[in-house]
């Protein structure tokens, strides 16, 4: 779930931290991956097919790799106590056992692991939730963004944050920007994560009937969820029992105790992964052997332009694109609406 209508109240009070690119854009990042997003994407896109998941990741890696991304994964650890309803609810919902563990690596995550490590790719296992360690390795300079769909990356502290970064070329990425964010808010990291915790997050319950555009005004009134509760109308909004929104706010702001090691990214093991995808498991060998020339074809046409460009001096003229930030034109679409809707009607 992440944080329950952040998108929304972003794109209504500030559009400037939102711009729209291609995956072509990031060319040459670092970016980090929440690797539980990816895979239950590939679960819900085909759930009959049990191998879904590692082929789907397995494909997707490589054209991440061949847009010159230079992709990290992070597999989440034991999940905090607070989280145990979401995942129980999750999980009956999508008709799976139980998602809560208690930090075991699971079968599944192994063979995900061993797929990365045949390919080259970097992985790493937060301590934790994976989203935290993905804020943290962005808002340290490890990474250049988090690719996540769950927009509590921006609660953790992620400066940057893509969703809809996939396979597709043509595909519109939305990014955000938490800095631009908190500026145009006017509230500081401490202050957001309330705001997120009033909206909905999933590590404890919310105020009753409180909407974005309200939690927003009280926060930005009040500062903080004790200042929003000494004014709230507990009759209109009631404040849940027992409410734990302190823990929550830690988690928020808690640093990640994972290790991580200097990532490094290597060659692909081609025969190791025909061995495991289609010896070890039912994938057809040329599926994976014509993907895999596919992807050195790629790799060799970009070898030969950046040859090209070296024997040219780079010399040629520069795109405006490479001085400004890339967007896309609906981003002044979108900040025309939100002018629009705040505009008092004409009588």
């Amino acid at each position: 779930m992440g944080i329950t209508k952040l998108a929304d109240l972003i794109r209504g009070d500030a559009p400037k931290s939102i711009s729209y690119k291609e995956i072509g854009d990031y060319a040459g990042k670092k970016i980090a991956f929440d690797t539980s997003i990816v895979v239950n994407q590939f679960r819900s896109a085909v759930p009959e097919l049990k191998l879904s998941p590692l082929l789907g990741l397995f494909f997707r890696t490589l054209t991440f790799l061949e847009h010159d991304i230079k992709p990290v994964f992070v597999f989440d650890g034991k999940p905090p106590d607070q989280k145990r309803a979401v995942l129980e609810k999750r999980a009956q919902t999508s008709g799976r056992n139980s998602s809560y563990n208690s930090g075991e690596v699971s079968t599944k995550t192994q063979e995900f692991m061993r797929l990365l490590t045949l390919m080259g790719v970097p992985y790493i296992r937060a301590s934790g939730d994976g989203e935290a360690l993905c804020a943290h390795l962005v808002r340290t300079g490890v990474v250049d963004a988090v690719a996540s769909e769950d927009m509590d990356t921006l609660a953790f502290g992620g400066t940057v944050l893509l969703r809809q970064l996939n396979a597709k070329k043509k595909s519109e990425v939305t990014e955000y920007s938490l800095p631009k964010l908190l500026e145009t808010l006017q509230l500081t990291q401490k202050e957001f994560i309330d705001l997120c915790i009033l909206l909905g997050c999933d590590y404890c319950g919310k105020i009753g009937g409180l909407g974005p555009s309200r939690a927003l005004k009280l926060i930005q009134q009040h500062r903080t969820i004790e200042g929003v509760m000494q004014h709230v109308n507990r009759k209109t909004h009631p404040v849940p029992l027992n409410w734990k929104y302190q823990e929550a706010r830690t988690l928020f702001l808690e640093e990640p105790r994972s290790e991580v090691l200097q990532l490094c990214w290597g060659e692909l093991d081609e025969e190791g992964l025909v061995q495991f995808l289609c010896l070890e498991k039912p994938v057809k060998e040329p599926r994976v052997r014509g993907r895999m020339e596919k992807f050195r074809q790629a790799l060799e046409k970009r070898r030969k332009e950046r040859a090209e460009e070296e024997r040219a001096g780079h010399t040629r003229q520069s795109r405006l694109d490479e001085f400004f930030r890339v967007t896309r034109k609906r981003q002044s679409t979108d900040a025309v609406e939100s002018r629009d809707r705040k505009r008092p009607k004409a009588k």
